[in-house]
């Protein structure tokens, strides 16, 4: 696979903004999981992602997988994302191109905002999407497939998101996927405080589903999970841990199993539940797996006495809240369209980056160029004195260059910028071509920075 030959680590070039996704209103289950990134591979995939777009970023969760590009011709960059996402995942793109959603600039943005506010959720308004959002900006961060435009953006979906949530009501009375596995489990057992629980997970999900079983009452919860010291926590919070190996026996004593693991394979397979199922003597078992890919192997499903739900299963199960949460919706929309207001018009200042680097760059050259020409005074000059020198020089070219930078970020703002740009370009005789220094941001208006605080990766 040759390198993106249109990379642009400034930004200035990649400037559309594409998305292709896959959701649960788009794909099944058994496509989606096919198409996921684990936390596992994901970092592997956001380095490889770099030699097909340059930028890029992902977000995988329970319910969608979505590929995010910035780069200078968006129909090019869909074709690439496409070709990146089969060979990544081993699935020819036939197989997967009818059940794609594609999306380009503004459309690709406010859909962006809108995943993070919760819309585009089955459970609408849910919490962990908006963690999941900032960990897909900190994952293409830290493996550098996230250049300024990608991150820019991602940052502000998280500002929308946080906005959305405290401006409006769309996060109140909302449910999440792991509170909609345990209503499932309560819809079919009605009263759950005699039922035993096996928690198959420790990670973000499985901290929710705990706290959520523990306000229903349950008589005892059990965690068994990948990571003995993850598992030791939770279980100190709420029940009892069992080690990995004794999965067999958790799975004989319980009445309810929520699994929520991020493993790549099944953690629960057919044989094992059989043979449970034939030492139970009848004893229903009752399994909600909200993993994607998921943890249950589903033909589970057909033994006898077994009762498997599945991610796709849970709309049902938050129905309740459900008007109420798409009548907030629409106030979150002005929100959405203000932001994706204010990221257009950073990403319009960003298209004169080029001249205005290149505008530093041959202002600078003559305030050394004519120092120069006195070196042999200043030379004889005491120390203080040539600093003093110097920066005086430095403020005047700082304010000659002023206004004219204004002037080239206020028009691209307002969406007028080409012709600014050409004049400027011609009256200084500036050649884009030249090589220069690295200039991070320079004459930029950068968004504000968001922390990255870890996230629930799955959901």
């Amino acid at each position: 696979m040759p390198k993106a030959t249109e990379q642009s680590r400034d930004g200035a070039a990649a400037n559309q903004i594409v998305v292709l996704g896959l959701n649960h209103k788009w794909a099944p289950l058994v496509l989606r999981e096919c198409l996921a990134f684990p936390s596992c591979n994901l970092g592997e995939a956001l380095e490889s992602m770099r030699r097909y777009v340059p930028e890029g970023a992902i977000l995988s969760t329970c319910h969608r997988v979505e590929l995010y590009a910035a780069a200078p011709n968006a129909n090019r960059a869909a074709a690439s994302l496409k070709r990146f996402w089969s060979e990544q995942r081993a699935v020819s793109a036939w197989e997967f191109e009818q059940h794609l959603y594609a999306l380009t600039g503004r459309k690709a943005v406010e859909h962006l905002f809108a995943v993070a506010s919760g819309l585009d959720s089955v459970v609408i308004g849910e919490p962990e999407i908006l963690g999941q959002v900032r960990v897909a900006l900190r994952e293409a961060l830290e493996h550098r497939s996230g250049g300024k435009v990608v991150s820019a953006l991602f940052r502000h979906a998280v500002t929308t998101g946080k906005r959305a949530r405290t401006e409006t009501g769309i996060g109140r009375s909302s449910s999440s996927v792991s509170s909609a596995a345990v209503e499932l489990a309560r819809q079919t057992f009605g009263d759950v405080s005699l039922s035993q629980v096996l928690l198959v997970g420790a990670g973000k999900m499985g901290e929710l589903a705990a706290k959520h079983l523990l306000d229903k009452g349950v008589a005892g919860i059990k965690v068994v999970g990948r990571s003995a010291e993850r598992v030791r926590e939770l279980a100190l919070r709420c029940g009892s841990s069992v080690a990995m190996s004794r999965l067999e026996d958790a799975l004989h004593q319980c009445d309810i199993v929520i699994t929520c693991t991020s493993a790549p394979h099944y953690v629960v397979r057919k044989e094992l539940i059989e043979r449970i199922m034939n030492e139970r003597r009848g004893r229903p078992l009752f399994i909600v797996d909200i993993a994607v890919p998921r943890d249950v192997e589903p033909s589970v499903a057909d033994l006898p006495g077994v009762h498997l739900y599945n991610i796709d299963d849970l709309e049902t199960a938050v129905a309740s809240n459900l008007d109420e949460r798409r009548a907030e919706a629409h106030n979150v929309q002005p929100i959405i369209q203000e932001e994706a207001d204010k990221f257009e018009s950073w990403l319009s200042t960003l298209r004169v980056f080029p001249t205005i680097k290149a505008l530093r760059r041959r202002a600078e050259e003559i305030r050394k160029s004519e120092l120069a020409r006195t070196s042999a005074v200043l030379s004889r000059l005491p120390e203080a004195d040539r600093r003093r020198i110097e920066a005086l020089t430095l403020a005047i070219e700082k304010k000659l260059l002023h206004n004219t930078i204004a002037l080239l970020r206020d028009h691209a703002a307002a969406g007028d910028g080409h012709e600014t740009d050409l004049a400027v370009r011609r009256l200084f005789g500036l050649d884009l071509n030249e090589s220069g220094p690295a200039e991070d941001h320079d004459g930029i208006p950068s968004l504000p920075p968001d922390r990255l605080h870890n996230g629930p990766t799955r959901g």
